[in-house]
């Protein structure tokens, strides 16, 4: 079957946080929404049928997880990223934001630490913070070529006994980094070694692009495996997100039965009806989609470096390796940050993250989502060159 990516949707006035939040949070409820991490085509129609049906059935009271959800879960995982995964070390959590705020209650004492490497998603800091924890920075070097890479020699400074946790993005947001097994292997030593426990997000591994392969942290190694909790979800992949299908991995007894433990004894851990019918549709339906789906963001990125290069040269989009979020380095326009954001919100009409949001080390930057039909993104580019030749 092929899938219809260039259909425009109107989503305005469905309650979307992208659009639906344009006013509130830019001023202009009417800007191109090229900012929240979810994808503006339908979300895949063997889901939908899946949802209608149960739907259909007029009672919608508690529910049991389905006999073979698990196996569901740990075949896809070990069919596209080789880990063979123990259906007893999986667990439904709520959001991987809210496992991130869930770990670090079970996990970091009051006056212990998280570290995180910016720039990153901004949640990575928001969400120690607003749990009273502090946060250790440990900066990536920005390689010549645009990219990053990990600074150990950094981390082994920051880093102090009252560390407990390092939250690392794999693959990487907002740069698309799909991290290589030496890096994720060296900094399993790290935290092994400084008895950290290393909460690997990974919502985007199944969207590595251009032949790129996830590797996911807890896999690499036994002494990963024995320092780490995984959270996955087929949310970003299969456009699901509303529908809350997350799910922590745990290879570590020890720490499994602590944190399922406290997940169990708080009821956060039972899924909502949907979620899991949502799940084994993509999962047992969605190889085809999902192909169809990343050569159209290949694509659009493509199209977007390509104008780039060609209309908009003091703009540079890094390539991301995963992920359907372009990283886009603005500091050749050598404006002030406050000047650039308003560069695409009041010159161009467009919403994108901030790239401060961040981190500090994400000034100058915007980050664009191009998970959209391609005329949106040949707009959004249009608007961005008429806005950059008016300086």
């Amino acid at each position: 079957m092929k899938y219809d990516f260039d259909k425009v949707i109107d989503r305005f006035g469905t309650g979307a946080l992208k659009y639906d939040a344009l006013g509130e949070r830019y001023g202009n409820p009417r800007l191109l929404p090229l900012w929240v991490a979810d994808l503006d085509f339908e979300t895949p129609p063997f889901v939908v049928k899946a949802l209608k049906q149960r739907i259909e059935h007029p009672i919608y009271g508690y529910t049991v997880m389905p006999a073979d959800y698990w196996n569901v879960v740990a075949r896809w995982i070990a069919d596209h990223h080789g880990w063979q995964v123990d259906t007893e070390w999986l667990t439904y959590i709520p959001g991987i934001v809210k496992g991130i705020g869930m770990a670090i209650n079970v996990f970091v004492a009051p006056d212990e630490k998280v570290i995180i490497q910016p720039p990153v998603y901004h949640p990575f800091r928001l969400t120690p913070e607003g749990n009273g924890r502090e946060v250790v920075y440990n900066p990536l070097i920005k390689n010549v070529d645009g990219s990053y890479s990990m600074d150990f020699d950094n981390l082994a400074e920051v880093c102090d006994e009252k560390c407990r946790m390092l939250i690392l993005s794999n693959p990487h947001n907002p740069a698309g980094i799909v991290w290589d097994r030496d890096t994720l292997t060296r900094l399993a030593d790290f935290c092994y070694d400084h008895n950290i426990i290393v909460i690997s997000d990974e919502i985007h591994c199944d969207m590595a692009l251009w032949g790129n392969k996830h590797i996911p942290f807890a896999s690499v190694s036994p002494r990963a495996a024995a320092c780490s909790i995984t959270f996955g979800a087929p949310s970003k992949t299969f456009n699901i997100a509303g529908i809350v299908s997350s799910y922590a991995i745990v290879s570590d007894a020890r720490l499994r039965d602590r944190f399922y433990s406290w997940l169990t004894a708080n009821e956060l851990n039972d899924a909502s009806i949907f979620a899991p019918i949502a799940t084994m549709a993509a999962f047992n339906e969605g190889e085809e989609w999902r192909r169809q789906m990343l050569a159209y963001v290949e694509g659009n990125i493509d199209y977007v470096i390509d104008f780039c290069r060609d209309r908009i040269p003091g703009i540079k989009p890094f390539r991301p390796q995963a992920s359907f979020l372009v990283w886009l380095d603005c500091t050749a326009l050598n404006l002030p940050h406050d000047e650039l954001v308003a560069l695409f919100v009041d010159k161009a009409g467009l919403a994108l993250n901030d790239g401060a949001m961040f981190g500090k080390e994400g000034e100058g930057y915007m980050r664009l989502n191009v998970g959209a039909p391609r005329s949106i993104i040949i707009e959004a580019m249009q608007r961005l060159e008429a806005a950059v030749a008016s300086l």
